[in-house]
């Protein structure tokens, strides 16, 4: 006879929206690593209302976070308040210590023989008096592993800087650390990562046109879940479908 006991379904993964800081008057020509005093431009803020709008509309997010940073913050309050939420400082999500080049212009970076490493090897690099990439992927390795504990089959937004959120794709979609650098985070983009019992799903990477265009969207409106949530948006495809 056909066993007729109800199998057990599975857990609904969490989805994390990356989302990089908006423009600041420095951004493209400075390394400012986590040098204080640094705020969104007028473009900036800007970003951060449309990015709040877009994932306002999926109207499922449960959880903003950002890292210390005041440009990071700044961009999260602009998301948050879409969202009815309050930022959540997290401060895993920090931008890379860059040492001895915080503040150095890319400009004059780029000429050193070190830029080569840090593009093609970096792996390899530690910045001078500053952290690795190896680094980074750990500390942030470790952040996303407790976001998603925290938030079990829920929708969270972390607000982040261009290098940890590459880092952050590249393990997800299980690169080597030296092909990082062939990722490109904009400010204000969102990148999406579903991450289920059968491991992390990618579901936008630096996506800055409608969410549901790469496959993160609402789900139709219904009951709230049996923890008393709403359901959360549904990710089309791939491991991260529970």
């Amino acid at each position: 006879m056909p066993d007729s006991r109800r199998r057990p379904t599975a857990a609904p993964p969490t989805v994390v929206c990356f989302v990089r800081h908006g423009t600041t008057p420095t951004t493209g020509s400075v390394l400012p690593g986590r040098a204080r005093g640094l705020h969104l431009s007028e473009k900036g803020r800007a970003e951060a209302e449309r990015a709040g709008e877009r994932l306002a509309a999926l109207g499922t997010v449960r959880a903003v976070y950002a890292s210390p940073l005041e440009r990071t913050r700044e961009t999260a309050k602009a998301v948050a308040a879409q969202l009815g939420l309050a930022v959540r400082v997290e401060r895993g999500l920090v931008e890379c210590d860059f040492g001895e080049w915080t503040g150095r212009k890319l400009a004059e970076l780029s000429k050193l023989p070190e830029w080569r490493t840090v593009q093609q090897h970096p792996s390899g690099f530690r910045f001078p008096g500053g952290e690795s990439f190896a680094e980074v992927r750990a500390r942030m390795a470790a952040t996303v592993e407790r976001l998603v504990a925290a938030h079990p089959g829920e929708v969270i937004v972390a607000v982040s800087h261009a290098d940890p959120i590459k880092v952050v794709l590249g393990e997800a979609l299980g690169q080597s650390l030296d092909l990082v650098q062939r990722l490109h985070v904009s400010p204000c983009s969102v990148s999406a990562v579903a991450y289920g019992a059968l491991g992390p799903t990618v579901l936008a990477v630096n996506s800055t046109a409608d969410l549901a265009a790469v496959g993160l969207q609402p789900r139709p409106a219904g009951p709230a879940s049996a923890n008393g949530r709403a359901p959360g948006p549904s990710a089309r495809g791939g491991r991260g479908r529970a």
